[in-house]
């Protein structure tokens, strides 16, 4: 991947704190939601109860579709990420640690003294790994998008 393209995802990655994440439900139909996230290189993670519809969703099919980006008035302002990637539970304690009890507060400061404290039992965490990624910026032209696919050694230095 260019350096140049990578630097401008990994700044929106930063710049953004939600996204719409869209998985399947057993009926084949895509459901879309809007989750917190945080971002380690290319690597997003993500939690959510146990229980929900968006766990048993990615339990039957790890394939999702997501978009990060915000609302502006300025058609040309448009810049944001879409991406096609695989969101897998992660099992080891030391990683979701880091995602919720260090990462989380860093962009989600505000939450920082409650991740300290809250029972995280009723909680999964999912490690999104992106596969292809589409880059949105219309300040280069109404409707302009540099698609991305990863290959072994982006996934490596994510």
């Amino acid at each position: 991947m260019d350096a140049s393209i990578r630097a401008q995802i990994l700044g929106l990655l930063d710049e953004h704190r939600i996204m719409s994440l869209a998985t399947l439900r057993p009926d084949g139909w895509p459901q879309a939601t809007t989750v917190g996230y945080v971002s380690d290189g290319l690597t997003l993670y993500f939690l959510c109860g146990k229980d929900s519809q968006k766990a048993r969703n990615l339990a039957r099919d790890n394939r999702v579709s997501l978009t990060i980006d915000r609302d502006t008035s300025d058609p040309l302002g448009i810049r944001g990420l879409s991406m096609a990637a695989k969101a897998t539970v992660v099992p080891d304690q030391a990683q979701i640690k880091q995602a919720i009890r260090k990462m989380l507060p860093k962009k989600y400061p505000e939450y920082g003294s409650m991740m300290e404290t809250e029972d995280l039992s009723s909680v999964v965490v999912f490690k999104v790994t992106p596969e292809v990624i589409s880059v949105l910026d219309y300040s280069k032209g109404f409707g302009h998008c540099e698609l991305v696919t990863l290959e072994a050694a982006d996934r490596a230095a994510a």
